[in-house]
């Protein structure tokens, strides 16, 4: 594992990218991580042991980022900007070694994006959505708070950040997972914790539902913190697994040009 700086319009972010000890063309994988949930917490410090474990049992090429505002990355959150930083990780893990195709495994917010990305994203060959919100309508209620939130959460460290109050709220109105997916024409795989108490179970049929081919899995008793359930990482790796397998085998046949 190694730690590499990404650029996202001049930010510099940080990311850990697992290379895989085997010939190519090898499988990439980009994990985003959630929205911090509360003072001093760290959704995203344990997706470098996902992307770690990731590599070394599936021998793919996996990287785990943190977006702008949280942990080393530079900047203040935004969700234009963590849209962006997002297909920066993208294509950044794309250009890297023998990387072939890349699929975006996203918790909470950071999967609600992977969608958006995934469906105008040509190196982007799927999608795993884990906890993911269909939109932002309840940030979009009330921004102040949203920005107070992360101003405590250290994601807005700037005192002067955003420049544009309106503009940076308007992002959270405009933004809906649901929209992306219908327009994701690719494999999409739906996780989510039955008893989810941050984003309603709704909404990942709404995303589903949305796609039209959607794998839709509801973990049992599940919560939100769906990454630390054994139960939804065995679900996720193994539809990785067959995401690749089933293109591998359609390239060699012809079927996927």
């Amino acid at each position: 594992m190694a730690d590499i700086e990404l650029d996202s319009g001049g930010l510099s972010l940080w990311a850990e990218i697992c290379t895989a000890d085997r010939p190519g063309p090898v499988p990439g994988v980009v994990i985003a991580h959630g929205f911090p949930s509360g003072p001093g917490t760290s959704s995203w410090s344990s997706m470098p042991s996902l992307a770690e474990r990731i590599s070394e049992s599936m021998a793919w090429n996996a990287m785990a980022f943190t977006a702008r505002g949280i942990g080393r990355s530079e900047g203040d959150f935004s969700l234009r900007g963590w849209l962006d930083d997002l297909r920066v990780a993208v294509d950044t893990l794309a250009s890297h070694g023998d990387t072939s195709d890349v699929w975006v495994v996203g918790f909470g917010t950071g999967g609600a994006l992977a969608i958006a990305v995934g469906a105008t994203h040509a190196q982007v060959a799927g999608v795993a959505t884990v906890g993911s919100p269909a939109d932002f309508d309840d940030w979009a209620e009330n921004p102040q708070h949203l920005l107070a939130w992360a101003r405590e959460n250290k994601a807005v460290r700037s005192d002067d950040f955003p420049p544009n109050f309106d503009a940076w709220a308007k992002e959270l109105r405009g933004f809906r997972a649901e929209k992306a997916a219908a327009d994701l024409n690719k494999p999409l795989l739906v996780l989510h914790g039955s008893a989810d108490d941050v984003v309603p179970q709704l909404d990942a049929r709404a995303i589903a539902d949305a796609h039209g081919a959607a794998d839709l899995r509801i973990i049992i008793g599940g919560g939100h913190g769906l990454r630390h359930d054994p139960r939804a990482v065995a679900v996720l790796l193994g539809w990785l697994d067959r995401q690749w397998h089933e293109r591998s085998g359609a390239l060699q046949t012809g079927r996927g040009q």
